[in-house]
């Protein structure tokens, strides 16, 4: 599997309590400046994209599309996720590897 490195390391991320899914979730890691980057689901909606980007050109942090929604979900033990926050500068370092060694 492609993704299976980025699976694995978000599911890492989760059990260390390092990732905010869901819309509120989301929301509280940007307003509290705890948000390191977003991932987003390849097959989120173009609306939800936008948002997501905005909140995270506010917060001067990368985003990054990678898998579809059911994917990540699963990775991160949730039902489906359009996004994903990470909240730790190192798991946000490791991902960024891995996508980029995807390519």
């Amino acid at each position: 599997m492609k993704d299976e490195k980025i699976v694995n390391l978000l599911s890492m991320a989760q059990r260390a309590g390092r990732v905010a899914s869901g819309d509120t979730a989301a929301r509280e890691a940007f307003s509290g400046h705890k948000a390191k980057c977003v991932i987003l689901a390849r097959d989120a909606a173009e609306d939800t994209k936008k948002l997501y980007r905005n909140m995270a050109e506010k917060a001067g942090i990368p985003v990054y599309e990678a898998m579809d929604k059911e994917s990540l979900g699963n990775a991160i033990g949730k039902a489906q996720r359009a996004a994903a926050v990470l909240l730790d500068r190192g798991f946000s370092d490791a991902l960024k590897k891995r996508l980029e060694s995807n390519q």
